[in-house]
């Protein structure tokens, strides 16, 4: 599956180093060796780690660095343990590679925002983020989201991480009291 993704991601970015590992104690030494990276992506069973103590540990070592679980496990049991632990999108590997090449390339886009830690201005938001604000405003689970935005739920969940990221925020209710806040909704 890791030579799929990686196949995956190589369409998305043709340019990205890409780096693989079996296990995750030599992460940090190869950090070291070439800088920080972009972002990471883990499966949650592997031979040095178990469930999302992986997770934690990447987080504690790469405290901005986004995170994604790239998992067999149904959503419905680890997702929500995998964000708690700090991983900020989790998809699973039966999911297919259209749904994963869309999730991962609205994750690492040209026109993807910049990570910085200063809260967005409202003239900063892209129209998919102002959208994005006014339907969670409605109160919409990811599937209506994915529907009336013609889009994955997986691409949705990308959204909304970038979206929390940008308005530095943590989850929707921040994100829609940030809007109204600012008179957007």
């Amino acid at each position: 599956m890791r030579e799929a993704v990686v196949m995956l991601f190589r369409r998305i970015a043709p340019d990205a180093t890409i780096v693989e590992f079996e296990r995750l104690s030599p992460v940090m030494a190869k950090a070291q060796e070439l800088g920080m990276p972009d972002f990471l992506c883990l499966d949650l069973k592997l031979p040095d780690t178990h469930g999302v103590s992986g997770v934690r540990e990447m987080r504690a070592l790469f405290p901005h660095v986004p995170i994604v679980v790239l998992s067999a496990s149904p959503s419905a049991d680890f997702e929500d343990l995998s964000l708690d632990a700090g991983a900020d999108l989790y998809l699973e590997k039966s999911s297919g590679a259209t749904h994963l090449t869309q999730a991962l390339r609205a994750l690492v886009s040209p026109d993807s925002e910049s990570h910085d830690t200063k809260a967005a201005t409202t003239d900063k938001l892209s129209r998919r983020q102002r959208e994005l604000l006014k339907l969670l405003d409605r109160g919409l689970s990811n599937r209506e989201l994915a529907e009336i935005m013609e889009i994955s739920e997986h691409t949705v969940k990308v959204h909304l991480w970038r979206l929390f990221r940008r308005l530095s925020v943590k989850n929707r209710s921040q994100a829609v009291h940030w809007a109204r806040s600012r008179g957007m909704i």
